[in-house]
């Protein structure tokens, strides 16, 4: 079985509620998963736009959320979730606000695409902060 990653608040390829976003509540969305390989010791997750600044023109990948050793027995994330309600041992990593935690989609130019990335580890990371 192949890892998988999906999201009930939009398709794939499909757009991202404004709910999710700095026009919205900027909230995360709900993720599941499944599929973990076999010795797989922790999970990494890196929400990012490879469109930045502008869809036209982009210069770099900008990063919106990194979060890092999740237990591999975690089936997903919830909407909204909080750091205190991330599974125990998930660890937040700076995003390019330089910040902890979620950033939704804002591009100031354009329509831009956002990757959600999922990685299974076969090692548990130390705090990178």
């Amino acid at each position: 079985m192949a890892l998988t990653l999906t999201s009930s608040a939009f398709t794939h390829n499909g757009s991202i509620p404004k709910r999710y976003t700095c026009q919205g509540e900027d909230v995360s969305v709900p993720l599941a998963w499944s599929g973990i390989p076999a010795g797989t010791k922790s999970l990494a997750l890196i929400v990012d736009d490879p469109d930045a600044p502008d869809p036209a023109a982009p210069k770099l990948t900008w990063v919106h959320w990194v979060l890092y050793n999740i237990p591999p027995a975690a089936a997903g994330l919830k909407e909204a979730a909080k750091p205190n309600e991330l599974p125990a041992g998930t660890l937040d990593g700076l995003n390019d606000w330089k910040r902890t935690g979620y950033g939704g989609p804002c591009p100031p130019i354009g329509r831009h695409r956002y990757f959600h990335k999922l990685y299974a580890l076969d090692t548990v990371l130390p705090d990178l902060k």
